[in-house]
């Protein structure tokens, strides 16, 4: 089975196909620490009420047939919580739909 060649980082380090620079790692350990907990960003105990009731009324993902397990904002909110309480921006994904197609979704939205 043929193995993709390595790749430059913008560090200028050679990479080997699917690894993570040391610098990447280092920035994204970085980033986590300084990004407040889930709490911090509104998903405290009134959230877990409101998503398991969003749930309820909305049992299947957007985009496929699974069982929905997340409640999406469709809008990012960037901590605006009239956009984080507003069900209109909501929308039922599964784990798999959300973790794969929205995120790699936002990560290209971001410069």
């Amino acid at each position: 089975m043929p193995v993709r060649a390595p790749r430059i980082c913008g560090c200028g380090l050679r990479v080997a196909s699917g690894e993570r620079c040391p610098c990447e790692r280092r920035r994204k350990a970085e980033a986590d620490a300084r990004r407040p907990t889930a709490r911090e960003r509104g998903y405290d105990s009134k959230w877990d009420t409101e998503r398991a009731a969003y749930l309820k009324t909305h049992p299947r993902c957007q985009r496929c047939p699974a069982p929905a397990t997340v409640v999406d904002h469709v809008v990012p909110h960037k901590g605006d919580m009239k956009l984080f309480w507003s069900r209109s921006n909501w929308q039922p994904l599964c784990r798999i739909c959300h973790d794969r197609w929205k995120q790699s979704q936002e990560r290209r939205a971001t410069p």
